[in-house]
């Protein structure tokens, strides 16, 4: 079955972790699909693990290498990218970063980034969307928060704040853009095995573990295939809602 064929789909931070995972998902489902990342080696990686992917000739594959908290960058990567392929039907805001630490020694610049990156560039990117999709009368938004968003995390206060104004944001932007026919979601990862939980040690991933009912971190492959769901026609009827995918965390 193609889910998402000939959808036309942008992916934020979609060189590594969760949101490669989920550009190679949309692919497999017959999408078009374009990575917005930093980095142009892992860019380049993607695109060849996409072309492996591959299901039909039609399909194409972009990367671009954009600062998603620049507003004038998205603008721009954004309408070269409706002026060569006509529309967007799929955006999903992934790109996130972190610089933990508690509040009382947190800098200013760690609070400024983290909420540039991970909240700002959710704003750049349905900014330059929305037009276009009510237009269409058409569009799935997808913003990939975090548990972390829902229940807090001591030494995050930046990266909780801007996963739960994420949250808030799609619930406002969803109730504005429902009557046009576009959905706009959230997923909301629980500690998933990632780059970011990789650098955790043995003892801190048990503690992590004994939050978790199921017992163990989730795979990027299992919040693709929630994206999946959430851009494809069988979500039509869905908007405004946070799916966790935490084994449990948050019940």
């Amino acid at each position: 079955m193609q889910l998402l064929k000939d959808k036309i789909a942008l992916v934020t931070g979609g060189t590594a972790g969760i949101g490669r995972e989920i550009a190679l998902a949309f692919a497999r489902q017959g999408a078009h699909v374009t990575i917005f990342g930093t980095h142009e080696q892992r860019a380049q990686l993607v695109l060849q693990l996409l072309e492996s992917c591959r299901i039909s000739a039609e399909q194409n594959f972009f990367s671009k290498l954009v600062d998603v908290s620049d507003k004038k960058a998205v603008d721009l990567a954004i309408q070269e990218m409706l002026s060569q392929q006509g529309r967007v039907d799929i955006l999903v805001n992934n790109a996130g970063i972190t610089h933990d630490g508690l509040l009382m020694k947190m800098g200013e610049d760690d609070w400024d980034r983290v909420i540039a990156v991970n909240l700002k560039s959710v704003y750049n990117t349905c900014q330059a969307l929305v037009r276009p999709m009510l237009k269409a009368r058409s569009g799935k938004i997808i913003n990939v928060s975090s548990v972390v968003g829902l229940i807090g995390n001591a030494g995050q206060t930046n990266y909780a704040a801007s996963k739960a104004g994420m949250i808030g944001f799609s619930k406002s932007l969803a109730k504005e853009v429902a009557s046009r026919g576009i959905c706009v979601n959230c997923i909301a990862p629980g500690f998933i095995q990632t780059s970011m939980t990789d650098v955790l040690t043995e003892a801190q991933k048990e503690m992590l573990l004994k939050q978790i009912p199921m017992g163990r971190l989730g795979q990027s492959e299992e919040i693709a295939n929630a994206a999946v769901y959430l851009a494809s026609s069988l979500s039509d009827y869905v908007t405004g809602q946070v799916l966790t995918v935490d084994g449990g965390m948050v019940m």
